[in-house]
């Protein structure tokens, strides 16, 4: 049975620059997922080829077509080095075994990979924002911090020089009241030298004096 032919080789078509590079990457973890979700008994032709179909299976059949990499079959049975397939058009042909892998080609998976590539690029964008966010928060506490300290510095600075001034003061308080102590106990001391020197003349006036008088009492008697 001929089957159409179709697109020429993977080689030859245009692969967007993003999804190859981050293809290896990418395929270990889809690769996993992909192949639990097909059908035992589907497969997918290689992605380094385009494969000849034949009658039967042996490189001794004819040539009946064409199978494109990358496109899906269904697997019927296989014999030797070959299997039979049905392709999408419904006909039954042999391919080498070789041929065949059991998870969608590059060409299938690419747009898989490309939506997790802008699913993760957009988690990287809002990561990076909340990130920004977090250190511009950061920073506007840091400043806020900065500017407490600075004021702190500055009532510290203020209190320092009232405390140097307060101290000088009463340092010189205490001076003055020292000098006018001094002058209290000086005048303390010359008012009881005056006392006492007055008493001390009293005394020996007064004696004196009573006994001119008891002379002058006697001569009139």
């Amino acid at each position: 049975m001929p089957l159409h032919r179709r697109t020429p080789p993977l080689s030859s078509l245009q692969v967007p620059a993003l999804g190859a590079c981050l293809l290896s990457s990418l395929l270990t973890v889809s690769l996993p997922a992909q192949a639990e979700q097909t059908a035992a008994s589907t497969r997918w032709v290689s992605d380094s080829l385009t494969s000849f179909v034949r009658s039967g299976p042996t490189d001794g059949y004819r040539i009946v077509g064409t199978l494109s990499s990358g496109q899906q079959v269904e697997l019927l049975g296989s014999q030797g080095d070959y299997s039979q397939v049905r392709t999408p058009n419904g006909n039954a042909v042999w391919i080498p075994s070789r041929d065949l892998q059991s998870v969608p080609g590059q060409a299938e998976r690419l747009p898989q990979l490309e939506q997790q590539v802008a699913q993760l690029s957009a988690e990287l964008a809002g990561i990076d924002d909340n990130w920004k966010a977090r250190v511009q928060g950061m920073q506007e506490t840091l400043d806020s911090r900065k500017a407490l300290i600075d004021d702190l510095q500055a009532t510290r600075t203020k209190l320092n020089a009232e405390l140097t001034s307060a101290r000088s003061q009463l340092r010189d308080a205490q001076a003055q009241l020292g000098a006018e102590q001094q002058q209290v106990l000086m005048r303390y001391m010359v008012y009881g030298g005056g006392i006492a020197g007055a008493g001390l003349l009293l005394g020996l006036i007064l004696p004196t004096l009573l006994r001119v008088r008891r002379k002058r009492n006697d001569q009139w008697i």
